[in-house]
Order: C-alpha cells, then sequence, then structure tokens
C-alpha cells in the first residue's frame, strides 16, 4: 500500500474508508523504490509520535509481520546491499530456480532456510547476498539484534477464521473480485513503464508478480487465477505461522457474526 498506482491488488482502502478512518504509510513511495524495513520502522514510530501528540491512539493494521516485528523489538544491523552480487545471484538463479538457491541457503544457514519458502526470491536472495558479503549468515547478524524501548502498551489482535478452508474460499473469492475491479489494466499501466521490472519488490508482490507473467507472454491468462491464488494461500500460511509465535496475542473468528462486539468488549476492559 506504500507504493502509488497499486491500488486494486493491495486492497488499498477507498476513500470514503479513508474520510472516515485516516490511514497514514499510504502512496508515500513510487514503485520503482525500495522501501526498507528500517525506512518503515523510522516512518511508523513518526506517524505513532503524530498521532500521539493528537491525543489519538494508533492502530498498527497489516500482515507484515517482518515489519511490526521490527517495529517492536529493533533492527539488527545488516550489511548494505551490494548491486554485483546481486546481480550474479539474479543470473544464478536464473540458471537453476529459486529453490535450488533455497537448498544452498539450508547449506550456510539452516534456521533462516526454514523461515524462508523456496519460491520467496526475494528473501532468499537477501539472505545468500548478506553471507556473500559479509561471511556471517544473516540469522548470526540477527541476533545481534539492537532491543529498542518499546514505550508504548500494545494489544495484539488477530483476526483470522478458525477454519482453514473459509480461508482459502476467501482467497480466490479476493481474486476474483480484483480481475473484475481491473487488476490486469492496473499492472498493465505499470507494465509499461521503462523504469520497472519484476526485480524489484513491488512487482515481486503477490498478485502483480503472476498478472507480470501473464504480460510478458510466461503464464497462459487460465493459468492466472490459480498461480495467484496459491501463491496467496501460501503466503497467509506463512503469516498465520508468524502469528502463533508472537506472546500475549488475542485471537479472533472474523467469521463470528458478534465479532465487532467481542473486540469492542475486550478494548473497554483493557482501556
Amino acid at each position: 500500500m506504500v507504493y502509488r498506482g497499486m491500488d486494486i491488488g493491495t486492497a488499498k482502502p477507498s476513500a470514503d474508508i479513508l474520510a472516515m478512518a485516516p490511514h497514514r504509510l499510504i502512496d508515500i513511495r513510487d514503485p520503482a523504490d525500495i522501501y526498507s524495513v528500517g525506512r518503515f520502522v523510522e516512518d511508523a514510530h513518526a506517524e505513532i509520535q503524530a498521532i500521539h501528540a493528537a491525543g489519538r491512539i494508533p492502530l498498527l493494521v497489516g500482515g507484515t509481520m517482518l515489519y511490526f516485528s521490527s517495529l517492536l523489538k529493533g533492527l539488527s544491523e545488516l550489511p548494505t546491499a551490494n548491486p554485483e552480487i546481486r546481480q550474479a545471484l539474479d543470473e544464478q538463479a536464473t540458471r537453476i530456480g529459486w529453490p535450488a538457491m533455497h537448498q544452498q541457503l539450508v547449506q550456510i544457514d539452516q534456521q533462516a532456510a526454514q523461515q524462508i519458502h523456496p519460491n520467496d526470491s526475494q528473501r532468499i536472495q537477501r539472505a545468500l547476498e548478506v553471507y556473500a558479503v559479509s561471511g556471517r549468515s544473516i540469522t548470526a547478524w540477527r541476533s545481534e539484534t539492537k532491543i529498542q524501548n518499546w514505550l508504548y502498551p500494545t494489544i495484539k489482535l488477530i483476526l483470522a477464521p478458525e477454519q482453514r478452508s473459509i480461508l482459502h474460499t476467501n482467497i480466490a473469492k479476493r481474486f476474483d473480485i480484483m480481475l473484475e475491479q481491473g487488476f490486469i489494466e492496473e499492472v498493465q499501466q505499470l507494465f509499461k513503464r521503462t523504469d520497472l521490472d519484476i526485480s524489484l519488490p513491488s512487482m515481486r508482490c503477490v498478485g502483480y508478480r503472476q498478472v507480470w507473467y501473464y504480460l510478458e507472454g510466461k503464464l497462459e491468462y487460465a493459468d492466472l487465477p490459480e498461480k495467484a491464488v496459491v501463491a496467496t494461500r501460501q503466503l497467509a500460511k506463512r503469516q498465520l505461522t508468524w502469528l502463533r509465535t508472537l506472546t500475549d496475542t488475542v485471537w479472533f473468528d472474523n467469521q463470528k457474526p458478534d465479532l465487532n462486539v467481542k473486540v469492542l468488549e475486550l478494548l473497554s476492559r483493557l482501556a
């Protein structure tokens, strides 16, 4: 949602919703930019302070658990990106595929490999890059995380259907709706730009990546929905796995008709 022009595929809030519930950190970057975890942490802290200064309570909403975790726990000082090594890794991945690159990561850093899907090219590349630059695994670097003083009492609410089948059904319905809303046309506008390509984090986003391959002729239209839905289900599985590692959480089944009442009751008790 930080990227301008990426609205349908990210389910960006409509103007009506934004008028009712103002959102921060939306449409703040061009898709050609790289928005790092470190920059997010800086931006989020600034917005949290601004909201507190206005006498309001910030709600951190989303599913990017690495970013949320980094905000609460702080960041480790990882080596900076190396364009030459990234290019070499990309070229190697083109020859042997990202699952094979993931196997290389298993040999170097088994703990990181267990947390990264074999098709998650961005995270595999970063982990291999860190090792190539420094000779140390990304897990070793992260073990030196700088613990920041998180000064705010935090209530962690998780909304997820109890039945996995409901989640899968909703994911498939969501992609159908995205296509009806003009998702392919949205990606076409990005595809026309000469400064964007599939190596950028913005274009690797689930859904955008699959439509990009379709526009390149690497994927048949008939296969597009299935590929996008499967990728989204894999993302949701990783999110749920990470959420289960969090402590002090309260889970709600978002299919329950009295969900809003239960959430409000909880917040009133904790206020």
